[in-house]
């Protein structure tokens, strides 16, 4: 009876802490959450590590997107889409950076238009360990947001790695470069 009771406190543990781990991974800003409220198109999805192998198997010349995707647990990609421009809540991106802050990420990357425009590149990252455990970039035009989370161990320089590839805009010179192939 006393042995039952220990291994059922065990795997209430285990769950607990596995539930506060993908919770973890799976938060999303309010602010975030409020310009998702107002999109006209969204997008969003989730690559856990063994998609993100699989999928990696579509570009297998690809050395460097094969080292990056070792250390990486999880994308999570959110994309906004709006009929006008400007048509968020510039106060709500200017949110998010308060509660990345208040959570204790730290900010790598601002980047605000020149013109004053709301459109912003911004990049955090969580430190564990005294190593990077979770990336969130946030990118957003007059028409477009784009909120993205890598968790695993990865370098901002690896992060480049991944631009172009599972949803994750590619970026030259903090600048969003769009994707002009063409899918059959």
């Amino acid at each position: 009876m006393m042995l039952s009771r220990i291994v059922l406190g065990v795997l209430i543990a285990i769950s607990a802490a596995k539930l506060t781990e993908a919770q973890q991974h799976e938060w999303i800003p309010q602010g975030i959450d409020a310009v998702r409220q107002s999109a006209s198109s969204k997008t969003e999805f989730t690559l856990d590590h063994s998609m993100l192998v699989f999928a990696s198997k579509l570009d297998p010349d690809n050395e460097d997107l094969r080292r990056v995707i070792a250390g990486v647990s999880g994308v999570s990609v959110h994309s906004y889409h709006f009929p006008q421009p400007w048509m968020y809540d510039p106060d709500a991106l200017g949110s998010v950076k308060e509660e990345y802050r208040a959570a204790g990420w730290k900010q790598l990357l601002n980047k605000h238009a020149k013109d004053g425009s709301p459109g912003v590149s911004d990049l955090w990252v969580r430190f564990e360990n005294n190593a990077i455990s979770n990336i969130a970039i946030l990118l957003a035009g007059s028409k477009e947001v784009n909120f993205i989370v890598v968790s695993g161990s990865i370098s901002p320089l690896d992060l480049s790695h991944l631009g172009g590839h599972f949803g994750i805009p590619k970026i030259e010179g903090g600048v969003m470069v769009p994707n002009t192939a063409r899918h059959p």
